[in-house]
């Protein structure tokens, strides 16, 4: 029943090759250390970006952009947080130029209670502005509307509260009393959680970069070894989350809600930056000041690209350049490196293409036409079709599956990125898109995964939706 509503939901508009295009690029990774630069400057390092229609408010949508890759949480005593010399943004574009028409600034500002304690705290926090809590961290949030008559700049919000980290028993007693006082409203109906939360990307990074391993398909790697369960290399870890939940009204083009998918304003693009000041300065007492403008260091929207679409020699320029000028770097989604690699260390599988990838280059530059094209301009975004529901019974495999919902359309936490862009290189769709549009269904290329289907916690059933993080006292890594 699900494939029937999916298709007649989408009334016949996507065809064979758009259904292809679909299936975004082959990839193995998050954006966790993806480049050079951001494996020096974790603070500022954006790890996941998420986008969907929330399930229990489907007038709004809600984003999450991660920080701070690999949070160790016993990392004490100088716990993870927000660098208050860096600027955090979430910018949609919605009229498809891939210039932000509305972003979201995060400025943060760290409060040193007592500087002659080297402890995160000096008893139990029980509250936000408890004064037990010794380095505690407040941020304000900006919104900016670009005009050709100049800039539209309003305070939404100032000296909000993070929740402190999740550091144990004794110092975090109630620790989900304190996520509960964190998550504010602002700007009238919309809500905002900055703080630490549990890593919700899934993936068995150690077998992944250990000569592109899966586990479960050990046997037929070229350098074969006994079959395992997949392992969640990121199991135990937190990061920084900075999560928004946002009237559908306020980020389309025409300040309403769409009538329907094929509303010309229901599809948004979403990304998330972190910028810094251009020059750095340390003091003889180690404290660092910026000066002058602020440069992009970071940013990310579909997940992978970086990772393993751009080369190594290319990362950090990635990082820094907008996405509307992607176009300079579609020859790697043409010609993915990938691919490749993945004829060569699997070779009982079908060889896969590696040029011509124009397929790749539409669902993640453009969009797919009928679902959430943005139009022309080649850019990275993450493109969600604001009209299309909330799946009631979701599948973790997304289009793949007839849940059209789910990734590419936007990407919800649960979502399987990585099985999803295997199966697609592999040519294993999956019987959705092989009964309704003739896709290639090859068989075991369409079980061919890393073994890890879910995340290592339940996600919540509200905003923000991510898990509450590993506590320190109970760390997972020292059992």
């Amino acid at each position: 029943m699900r494939y029937q509503r999916a298709v007649s939901a989408l009334a016949g508009a996507i065809t064979i090759a758009a259904a292809v295009a679909m299936l975004p690029a082959p990839s193995k990774a998050s954006s966790h250390r993806e480049a050079p630069l951001m494996s020096r400057d974790p603070s500022v390092d954006n790890t996941d970006v998420y986008a969907f229609v929330s399930p229990d408010k489907p007038d709004t949508v809600t984003i999450l952009a991660n920080f701070i890759p690999f949070e160790e949480p016993a990392g004490g005593p100088n716990f993870y947080s927000f660098d208050e010399n860096a600027r955090y943004e979430l910018k949609i574009d919605n009229d498809g130029d891939a210039r932000p028409d509305l972003s979201y600034r995060f400025i943060f500002e760290t409060e040193l209670r007592n500087k002659n304690s080297f402890l995160y705290n000096t008893g139990p926090i029980t509250s936000l502005d408890d004064p037990d809590w010794n380095l505690r961290q407040v941020y304000d949030v900006v919104s900016d509307v670009p005009s050709r008559r100049g800039d539209k700049t309003k305070r939404l919000a100032s000296d909000l509260s993070t929740p402190p980290d999740n550091i144990g028993p004794r110092s975090t007693p109630n620790y989900e009393a304190l996520a509960a006082q964190a998550v504010h409203t602002i700007d009238g109906d919309i809500k905002v959680f900055v703080g630490q939360r549990d890593d919700p990307f899934f993936v068995d990074l150690g077998s992944i970069f250990d000569l592109g391993g899966l586990r479960p398909f050990n046997p037929a790697h070229v350098i074969p070894l006994d079959a395992e369960d997949g392992r969640d290399a990121l199991k135990g870890y937190n990061v920084h989350t900075i999560a928004m939940q946002i009237p559908i009204a306020k980020l389309t083009r025409n300040g309403k809600l769409p009538t329907g998918p094929g509303d010309p304003n229901a599809v948004i693009g979403i990304y998330a930056n972190a910028s810094r000041q251009r020059i750095q300065v340390f003091s003889d007492s180690g404290i660092k000041r910026g000066s002058g403008s602020f440069a992009q260091v970071s940013r990310l929207a579909n997940p992978l690209i970086n990772e393993v679409i751009i080369p190594l020699g290319q990362k950090d320029e990635w990082n820094a350049s907008e996405p509307r000028r992607d176009s300079k770097f579609e020859k790697y989604y043409l010609a993915p490196e990938l691919a490749t690699l993945v004829n060569v260390l699997y070779p009982s599988l079908p060889d896969t293409r590696t040029s011509e990838r124009s397929d790749l280059s539409l669902i993640l530059l453009t969009g797919v036409p009928g679902l959430n094209f943005t139009g022309d301009t080649k850019a990275d975004l993450i493109r969600l079709n604001v009209a299309v529901p909330p799946t009631e019974d979701p599948s973790r495999m997304g289009v793949l599956d007839g849940d059209l919902a789910g990734f590419p359309n936007g990407r919800r936490l649960a979502d399987d990125v990585t099985d999803i862009e295997l199966r697609a290189i592999a040519d294993g769709y999956g019987t959705f898109l092989n009964e309704n549009f003739g896709l290639p269904n090859i068989t075991p290329n369409n079980t061919v995964g890393d073994g890890v289907d879910v995340n290592d916690k339940p996600f919540l059933s509200e905003f923000p939706y991510a898990a509450s993080p590993w506590q320190g006292y109970e760390n997972t890594h020292s059992k």
